[in-house]
């Protein structure tokens, strides 16, 4: 069986390579690659059609919620993950925004992993 293949897009280098780390020994996902803003995000999705996609909220050039807009455009039916520190107030006041198919807080980054596989199974 192929591996579903995850794009992550975080600005902090030390983020993205444990995020990389998390699935490197998964049996069946796979980081296709990596980007450093929102905006590399929205052509890294473009070019490699990865199955998920990990976006980081706070990143330069283009936000996570500005790139799972332009994201959703290419790849409607794409999970999104939104990685954040400030996903209590998503969950809290159920902000709802376009492309965005699940919010994980930063502080619970160890779940990402289970909310993965749940998605692309679903998909």
């Amino acid at each position: 069986m192929a591996r579903k293949r995850i794009l992550i897009a975080d600005d902090n280098p030390a983020i993205r390579t444990a995020l990389c780390r998390m699935f490197a020994e998964h049996p069946s996902l796979e980081v296709c690659d990596t980007a450093v803003n929102g905006q590399e995000a929205v052509v890294k999705a473009a070019s490699l059609r990865p199955e998920l996609i990990i976006l980081d909220l706070d990143m330069p050039a283009m936000n996570g919620l500005q790139a799972a807009k332009e994201i959703c455009k290419i790849l409607p039916n794409v999970p999104i993950i939104l990685l954040t520190l400030h996903a209590r107030a998503f969950n809290h006041f159920g902000i709802e925004h376009p492309g965005i198919t699940r919010v994980v807080p930063k502080g619970e980054v160890h779940t990402l992993v289970g909310h993965a596989e749940e998605l692309v199974q679903a998909a």
